[in-house]
């Protein structure tokens, strides 16, 4: 497995990541909630962003994906949560919502988890490409609270080392720039901006075979 961005698609990779970072502002949130999936790195970030103060409240949210069953066989959100457990995270301050297979329900069922709590605010903490796609969601499936979004803040070529494919990142990030239109159309989330310049790049990777992640009809 490749471990670098190919030189030749670099600048479209690059537009791609930097399109679904949305930048947000940190402010102090009622509730922080870590989204499943195959990065580990998604339960560090909320580790140190509960360790920082931004909010008091965790909920690890997910069950499982194919691409995660072997290296979460008991479910994403319960391994999440011991990783938690692990660097010190009191375990009265951990939700776990284990059932979710889709961001959608990872949204809704978190706000089932917590119905009888006064929630207004929420940090929802993803995998860096996922950013876009979990705030359209969100937005849509929980209008009423306020949500900011955030992702450990590795460079690109960092974050390809670490999940040491770069392919698979490519192919995610493709995947998710195609969900933002599809799932818009689909009421599964809120519109988003697709500028022509991402357009472009998305199309060029589509031709350049990264489109193991898409949504097919």
């Amino acid at each position: 497995m490749e471990s670098v961005v190919p030189e030749e698609h670099r600048a479209d990779v690059q537009l791609l990541w930097d399109y679904h970072d949305l930048r947000h502002e940190l402010r102090r949130c009622d509730v922080g909630v870590g989204l499943g999936s195959h990065d580990l790195g998604v339960a560090d970030h909320v580790v140190e962003l509960y360790g920082d103060g931004w909010f008091p409240l965790i909920v690890f949210t997910g069950a499982n994906a194919p691409t995660t069953t072997e290296r979460f066989p008991r479910g994403e959100a319960v391994h999440y949560r011991e990783h938690a457990l692990e660097r010190g995270v009191p375990d009265e301050a951990i939700l776990v919502e284990p059932n979710a297979t889709n961001t959608s329900e990872n949204i809704e069922y978190t706000r089932d988890v917590l119905a009888s709590r006064d929630i207004k605010s929420l940090l929802l903490v993803s995998k860096p490409y996922q950013q876009r796609r979990a705030f359209a969601t969100a937005r849509k499936v929980w209008p009423e609270a306020e949500v900011i979004c955030s992702s450990q803040r590795l460079p690109l070529d960092d974050y390809v080392r670490a999940i040491g494919d770069a392919h698979r990142v490519i192919d995610m990030l493709v995947g998710d720039t195609q969900r933002i239109t599809v799932y818009a159309e689909r009421g599964f989330a809120n519109p988003q901006p697709v500028p022509d310049e991402v357009v472009a790049a998305y199309q060029r990777l589509l031709s350049a075979g990264y489109t193991r992640r898409l949504v097919r009809d």
